[in-house]
């Protein structure tokens, strides 16, 4: 084959690369906003990004598993995914990929295979949206606050609904928590929009309200005044760090349940995949995130207590 002809073919396989990847976009999309299906690539987010960097993961998911997966692969399984009835959740596209690519018959019939796996995922309960208060807007706030509204979808699980702050909300205030909640020294730029609403005293971030409240202590407030009921209160403070201290958030009208962005005494300190199922959400009000290095070390610990 000529030069020319080689590269003619590779003009070729890219763009039909690419329209896959296309389709594969709007296929996550709408799984999201209109389901609350979020599909990520081994543990990678894939709402909003771009076609070369969805190239760019599924490039990396081919080298972590040391198989062939191609965009059309992750692209049949969207579509398989597309087809079924599912409560809102989080998918791993790359996962099951992998688990179809070894399995003889999910490979001939992906969309069967998809049913199969997913057929405990169909029995669910409707799940309701929980209104969230950040307490405290320092860099982990901040933080928080992105990863909230960048998981909003259809709003049908958390809505992040208000931030409360010592001292009083002036214009210059508002202005300063805006900018710095679009740019971070070591977390980068926002990547959505963040607005100033001085006449209502609240931010406007990807064209939500999140209403910004001065409080000096968790148990004046009435949140049901700003239309927030049985809200989720996240701590970031640090300020409040055993069981009675955190009880106060309690005392607040509209509050229902409390987490600690830290490690905290007379609570739960859940680490996920570790105690997460050992206190239920319906018996106990207030949790700990624990720290950022026992989150780090944990899971790893218990995979190793378990099996040697």
């Amino acid at each position: 084959m000529s030069k020319a002809k080689n590269y003619e073919n590779e003009v070729a396989i890219q763009a039909k690369t690419r329209r896959a990847t296309t389709e594969f976009i709007n296929i996550i999309n709408d799984l999201w906003y209109d389901k609350s299906i979020e599909l990520v690539l081994f543990r990678n987010t894939l709402v909003d990004k771009r076609a070369s960097e969805i190239l760019n993961l599924i490039n990396y998911a081919k080298e972590f598993v040391a198989k062939p997966i191609s965009i059309d692969d992750a692209l049949d399984i969207a579509k398989a995914i597309q087809e079924i009835k599912l409560p809102s959740s989080k998918l791993d596209i790359g996962k099951l990929a992998y688990e179809c690519y070894l399995d003889v018959n999910g490979s001939k019939d992906k969309v069967a295979f998809v049913r199969h796996q997913l057929k405990d995922a169909t029995i669910s309960k409707d799940i309701q949206p929980k209104d969230v208060v950040l307490y405290g807007f320092g860099r982990i706030g901040r933080l928080l606050a992105r990863e909230l509204m960048s998981k909003m979808g259809k709003g049908s699980q958390l809505r992040l609904r208000a931030v409360v702050t010592r001292g009083a909300i002036t214009e210059s205030v508002l202005e300063k928590r805006a900018s710095l909640l679009r740019i971070d020294s070591v977390h980068g730029d926002f990547l959505g929009t963040v607005q100033t609403d001085i006449e209502n005293n609240a931010l406007i971030i990807n064209g939500t309200t999140v209403t910004m409240i001065a409080a000096n202590a968790p148990e004046e407030i009435d949140y049901t005044a700003y239309g927030i009921h049985d809200a989720l209160i996240i701590d970031n403070t640090g300020a409040f760090r055993d069981k009675e201290a955190l009880s106060r958030h309690l005392k607040a009208t509209g509050a229902s349940k409390v987490l600690l962005t830290a490690p905290a005494k007379g609570i739960p300190n859940i680490v996920h995949g570790v105690n997460h199922k050992n206190h239920h959400p319906d018996i106990v009000d207030i949790f700990s995130a624990a720290s950022c290095t026992t989150n780090a070390i944990t899971p790893v610990l218990k995979v190793l207590e378990d099996n040697y």
